[in-house]
């Protein structure tokens, strides 16, 4: 069976030539006569793995000097307590701005474990379709919290709020290196690979050291800690080996088609191509607003209002379309309709292709 165009919102399409290399390196890696999978993470073939994913990331993100960069596990959800337990230390008190359901469930996690959650914005009068406005935080808070992009609702912050003092969280799983990012407005970036970086498996953390306590809150336990993880290099228990493996080898593959500069360059084009469509289809519309629009998740549905004939179109949709090779449009429950996820990965002919599909498709059933 030739590839498919994988559309899914994670774990998504990874770059083709990265696959080829890790197929290649299967069962011999570097002359080690093993699988990077079957290796000792503290043994001199895997630590070098380690050291250059930690070299790419602040080469391709620009990382500043007093930043860590961490590889952990438990995905964007486990740092939901993390950022809460680590950053909530001093007057247990943080603003959230509430885009979706992520951000959403990461401000529930910080109220459940005892902060004072002020969720200063919300998009929810709207489902969510839009990035509320607040282009400056201020108070007596610990940390403030934004979900640069909604894999969800297919929205994303085209601005950075500014907020002096206040250190900045963001969740950028589904948006990490696919276009510039200013590290340094940030006391702490996060990301689940499973969408632009690896295989699922991995978080990514950059943290500035500052915020990198002795004195958690109360009762955190040790694998919770920024600090029990940052003085050990990442290697306090055995790290997902495998994953940052292919980390390291997506980033060279970034690396080489430009850098995150390429990528936003790759992704515009891509997004560009699907919106223009969308904006002038008679049978789809896409669902987010325009100047809260995401580059990697497209939320679209038809144009049909009534509920049963909508949902019977879209299973016909996603049904026809994976026949066509083009996989996992299903939109979720929340938004309904389709979702094509267009990350790094993705080609501009999978995204050609998706609308030729779309086209057919609307003829034949408008």
């Amino acid at each position: 069976m030739s590839r498919v165009y994988n559309f899914s919102a994670g774990p998504s399409c990874l770059p083709e030539d990265v696959l080829k290399e890790c197929a290649a390196e299967m069962l011999d890696y570097n002359g080690t006569g093993q699988s990077v999978m079957e290796m000792s993470h503290r043994s001199s073939a895997f630590k070098p793995i380690i050291e250059d994913a930690e070299k790419m990331v602040r080469k391709l993100m620009n990382v500043p000097d007093n930043y860590k960069v961490l590889f952990l596990q438990g995905g964007g959800s486990t740092q939901f307590a993390m950022v809460a337990l680590n950053l909530g230390n001093k007057k247990g008190k943080a603003a959230y701005i509430e885009t979706g359901v992520w951000a959403k469930k990461a401000a529930a996690e910080a109220k459940a474990l005892g902060i004072d959650v002020d969720v200063i914005a919300s998009s929810k009068d709207k489902n969510y379709s839009y990035i509320p406005r607040v282009e400056k935080i201020s108070g007596d808070y610990d940390y403030a919290y934004i979900c640069l992009n909604n894999t969800i609702m297919g929205t994303h912050y085209e601005y950075i709020p500014d907020t002096g003092d206040i250190p900045l969280v963001a969740d950028i799983s589904s948006c990490i290196l696919s276009e510039p990012l200013d590290v340094s407005k940030f006391g702490l970036l996060f990301a689940g690979a499973q969408k632009n970086l690896a295989p699922a498996g991995v978080t990514l953390v950059i943290i500035r050291e500052d915020l990198i306590t002795e004195t958690p809150r109360a009762n955190t336990p040790t694998m919770l800690s920024y600090k029990t993880h940052a003085d050990a290099d990442s290697m306090y228990n055995t790290p997902p080996c495998y994953t940052i493996y292919v980390l390291d080898k997506v980033m060279h593959w970034i690396e080489k088609n430009g850098g995150a500069e390429g990528m936003a360059k790759r992704n515009r084009e891509k997004a560009d191509l699907l919106y223009n469509y969308l904006d002038s289809s008679s049978y789809y519309h896409a669902t987010a607003e325009k100047g809260s629009r995401s580059l990697m998740n497209v939320p679209f549905l038809t144009k049909e209002t009534d509920e049963e004939k909508a949902n019977a179109i879209n299973k016909k949709f996603v049904k026809e379309a994976a026949e066509a090779g083009l996989v996992n449009l299903a939109g979720h429950r929340l938004v309904g309709g389709m979702r094509a996820s267009i990350y790094n990965a993705m080609t501009k002919e999978g995204v050609q292709a998706l609308i030729d599909f779309m086209e057919k498709f609307a003829k034949e059933n408008a």
